[in-house]
């Protein structure tokens, strides 16, 4: 973790303090590398919208701090498990309380399933910079990541686009582009973080474009 956290600047120090809490279990599409991406886009983001850093910092270092699998029926309460984890590990390294507030409303309000609204800037940048990267090339292979952990075909091979009958994405990983992943830029919170998602989306269009095509 010591050799990952110089990834984080300008928060090295805070990730190596937090890094080690960041993750459980073995989910690739929830691990360190997906933390670091979603730490590039949150700082990016930053660093046009504004917003307090270091509690952003955290909050990306620990939002997927509790691993529930997309399939339980735990997945809706991860966030809110994931922000009470959080507030402790914060609280145990004398964080002050208002900012510990801030880092957990940030980590409760990113979750897609938690379906609750951010309030904060920092919140808002937190839930922008995760679902970037649940779109683009990223999000296509992240998406069939997890379609192979939970034993999902790629598709169905009589009617791919469920023309003639309903989506079920978890029977089929292409019906998760429909079911969601196209549905995630419309709901961007930031204008720097809706314009990155602009981009992304049709990549993600692109992709599945060519996908059917070659099948």
């Amino acid at each position: 973790m010591d050799t990952a956290a110089g990834a984080f600047a300008p928060f090295e120090a805070l990730a190596r303090q937090l890094l080690p809490h960041a993750t459980e279990g073995d989910d690739g599409s929830h691990d360190v590398a997906h933390i670091l991406r979603v730490f590039k886009n949150a700082m990016g983001i930053q660093a046009h919208e504004g917003g307090d850093a270091q509690v952003l910092a955290a909050s990306v270092l620990l939002h997927d701090c509790v691993s529930v699998e997309k399939n339980s029926p735990m997945r809706t309460q991860a966030s809110a498990l994931a922000a009470a984890k959080a507030y402790e590990i914060l609280k145990n390294l004398d964080w002050a309380e208002g900012d510990i507030a801030a880092v957990a409303h940030a980590i409760i309000t990113h979750s897609f399933s938690a379906n609750i609204a951010p309030e904060t800037l920092e919140a808002k940048i937190l839930q922008d910079a995760d679902r970037l990267d649940a779109i683009g090339m990223v999000g296509a292979a992240r998406c069939f990541y997890v379609a192979g952990r939970l034993g999902s075909g790629l598709y169905d091979p009589l009617d791919p686009l469920a023309v003639d009958r309903p989506l079920d994405d978890k029977r089929f990983a292409i019906d998760h582009f429909e079911t969601k992943l196209f549905n995630l830029t419309d709901g961007f919170q930031t204008v720097t973080g809706r314009a990155l998602a602009s981009e992304r989306h049709l990549r993600l269009k692109s992709f599945l474009d060519m996908f059917i095509d070659e099948i």
